[in-house]
């Protein structure tokens, strides 16, 4: 386990909140793997957490969490949660009553925006049943050193099976995206999803474009850093999910796809936790350069508008960052430069210092096979680091007249003659 998780959940406890370690890391460490993070379940408030922690931060509009941090790593401590039943007619009247009454203005500043509250506070048995799947709704007592298991979560755990707490239809129904996450997890973590669930996925598939498109991308890059891409892609396409999200990942299913997936997930298993080189523009390139051009538009292009320009690259109802693609367009640009084995050496010096120079030579190291000449190129930006910088030299400004025009020097003042 984690030092600073344990320190954390320590205090808690020791101030006499019920604290426990819950969600993916109990279940990691439950079937031998290495956790990614660490969450917190706690029955201590957001603000009665921040008193314990000076390197504490609460974020969240709807629903608070406390963040504390240590250095980089962000350890997420989340109070317990009871399912809120569905809403009565009343409520939903009253609901729209006061979000019309923050959107009116009276001319003494901007309209307020209104913000649902969801800070539903219970217990850990509530907090346990309102979760996904079992697998993900055990906790961990660190001071007993046992599981608390409200959900019959151990058997599946043994079963190495992904069963949905409460009906699938309605949990499905209620968060479309945890149908993309019970694949996801299915093919990470070698598990096999229960049959009702199957059943359900096939049922609801298509209410996933209802879910946050931003969400979905960020989960679609999840996928790729997590080492398992190819065999995730292929099952959300034999379930079929995978057109629903991205209908253009879907028709390319191929060869192609699956080689560049592959060569993703070996540099991926290079690494113990998640390596900082995996941008999202890279990610982005693996999965679209298989069957899309990601060639700049032309200047002559870009200057006549009756010219058709090249598609930009879209991935159905993903939003797509045009800086993540115009990224992805420099370090395409960057590989035919160093490939070629014929530049100058002050040209080599100059690409090293290129804003996409270190992206472009994990492309390489990801997609292109040829490891002497990435170390050939790290080598020469280890040299071009350690050389001086030249230090320009500065022109002389030419002093000028008082008529505005330059004065040569030359003007030996009125002729005497």
């Amino acid at each position: 386990m984690d030092d600073d998780a344990l320190r954390v959940i320590t205090r808690l406890q020791k101030n006499d909140f019920e604290t426990y370690l819950v969600g993916g890391g109990v279940r990691d460490l439950l079937l031998e793997r290495r956790p990614k993070d660490f969450d917190i379940g706690t029955s201590a408030h957001p603000p009665q957490i921040k008193r314990l922690f000076r390197n504490c931060w609460i974020i969240g509009r709807r629903f608070r969490l406390a963040h504390v941090k240590f250095g980089e790593k962000t350890l997420e401590v989340a109070t317990f949660r009871r399912k809120v039943p569905p809403e009565t007619d009343d409520k939903k009247t009253a609901r729209q009553a006061e979000r019309d009454r923050l959107k009116k203005t009276d001319g003494n500043g901007p309209i307020r925006r209104y913000i649902p509250r969801d800070n539903t506070f219970g217990t850990a048995e509530e907090d346990a049943s309102r979760r996904d799947f079992t697998i993900n709704a055990l906790f961990y007592d660190v001071a007993t050193r046992s599981i608390l298991d409200y959900v019959d979560g151990m058997r599946d755990i043994r079963s190495r099976r992904i069963r949905c707490i409460g009906d699938p239809n309605e949990r499905f129904v209620e968060d479309p995206v945890r149908m993309l996450r019970a694949v996801v997890l299915a093919a990470r973590l070698d598990l096999t999803i229960d049959s009702a669930v199957l059943t359900a996925i096939r049922r609801h598939r298509g209410e996933i474009v209802h879910s946050s498109p931003a969400r979905l991308l960020e989960e679609l890059y999840k996928i790729g850093r997590s080492g398992s891409a190819e065999r995730i892609i292929h099952d959300l396409g034999e379930i079929g999910l995978l057109k629903f999200i991205a209908p253009e990942l879907d028709r390319a299913r191929s060869d192609a796809l699956s080689l560049s997936l592959a060569s993703l997930d070996r540099y991926r298993a290079r690494f113990e936790d998640i390596p900082s080189t995996l941008r999202n523009s890279l990610l982005l390139g693996t999965f679209v350069t298989p069957f899309a051009s990601i060639d700049r538009p032309r200047r002559r292009v870009a200057r006549d508008p009756s010219t058709t320009r090249p598609p930009e690259v879209a991935l159905g109802i993903l939003p797509v960052a045009r800086r993540d693609l115009e990224h992805l367009r420099q370090v395409l640009d960057l590989q035919r430069r160093l490939t070629d084995d014929q530049l100058p050496q002050r040209t080599r010096r100059t690409l090293t210092r290129r804003a996409a120079f270190n992206d472009a030579l994990t492309w390489m190291e990801i997609h292109g096979h040829t490891p002497e000449l990435i170390e050939s190129w790290k080598a020469e930006a280890i040299s071009a680091a350690e050389e001086p910088p030249r230090r320009r030299r500065r022109r002389r400004r030419r002093k000028r007249s008082r008529a505005g025009r330059p004065d040569s020097g030359d003007d030996q003042g009125p002729s005497t003659e």
